[in-house]
């Protein structure tokens, strides 16, 4: 199961924040520092120049700072971001975007009170910032506060109800109450505004927990469809066909699966298993003995040998 949450970055809440005045005119860097399209090494590089020559003053000065903490925290250059935010919070400090993006800082840092903090004042600033509220109950969610967290991915969703992530973080925390037929709307909803491979693999394993085993291998095989190359998909739907006594099938998922991703512990245990139902023995020990290579001790491969009369 993926338990971590992503800390998305919403681009249109970001810039949505940032007023811009209707006589004002920009520039090339301006546009690049706010632009939706900019990839974080644009924002960086074309807010840099904003701040470098003082084109801007005021409140789109600490949007120019305020964009570029966004780029540098998405490439996870952390402190230099909170120095950015910091600044952004001193020009402006009504602005709701210096202080949810400076909370994402802390919350990739882990100072999760901090975090909550700061999205509280974006809060109590602009009440219909549904990204603020996301990313609170994000942070409290990493604290363990599931009800809190509940109850601000609910406001985000109400807020604004075509908000995939705050599905997708709400249904982990059904999952977590194993609330299996909330999690799946919520993750139904969320495939249905952004399908993605997280979405399907996300809502497979719900499927697969509430034992609807044919539901759970169609989303994973989804998953494989929309990322062919990415070993989750294929491990996911190996594990379901071994569960229904699909051997072949399973094995044949796990040799895609240790092809994307050799080092998978798992995968190998898993493809050692499929080998010795079907009677391969030496295909089997090599597997278990692989696994047990990369994580020595692994129970179930060491129990395999000894079972094999190889351990």
């Amino acid at each position: 199961m993926r338990v971590p949450i992503s800390l998305m970055a919403v681009l249109a809440a970001l810039v949505a924040a940032l007023p811009v005045p209707a006589s004002a005119e920009g520039g090339p860097a301006w546009e690049a520092c706010v632009g939706l399209t900019s990839t974080p090494e644009e924002r960086v590089k074309a807010c840099s120049t904003v701040i470098d020559t003082r084109s801007e003053s005021g409140r789109r000065l600490a949007g120019a700072y305020c964009n570029r903490g966004h780029g540098l925290t998405e490439k996870r250059e952390l402190d230099a971001a909170l120095s950015d935010l910091d600044e952004a919070v001193r020009l402006a400090p009504d602005y709701a975007c210096a202080f949810n993006n400076r909370g994402r800082v802390f919350s990739f840092k882990r100072d999760y009170d901090r975090a909550i903090a700061d999205y509280d004042e974006a809060i109590k600033l602009d009440p219909s910032l549904a990204l603020a509220y996301s990313n609170r109950g994000e942070s409290r969610y990493n604290k363990g506060d599931l009800d809190g967290a509940f109850a601000d991915f609910s406001a985000a969703i109400k807020l604004d109800p075509n908000y995939a992530t705050a599905y997708t973080n709400r249904g982990l925390v059904y999952y977590r109450k194993r609330d299996m037929p909330h999690a799946l709307a919520d993750y139904t909803m969320r495939i249905k505004l952004a399908p993605g491979l997280l979405a399907y693999i996300d809502r497979g394993n719900v499927y697969r927990d509430s034992e609807q085993l044919d539901r759970a291998a169609a989303d994973y095989g989804e998953a494989i469809r929309i990322a062919p190359t990415d070993a989750r998909g294929w491990r996911n739907r190996g594990m379901i066909r071994l569960y229904q006594g699909d051997n072949k099938g399973g094995l044949a998922d796990y040799d895609m699966a240790l092809q994307y991703d050799p080092s998978d512990v798992f995968s190998w245990n898993n493809r050692g298993q499929a080998r010795m139902r079907l009677g391969d023995k030496q295909g089997a020990i090599a597997d278990f003995r692989k696994a047990l290579e990369l994580r020595p001790g692994l129970p179930m491969a060491r129990e395999a040998l000894q079972k094999l009369g190889a351990g």
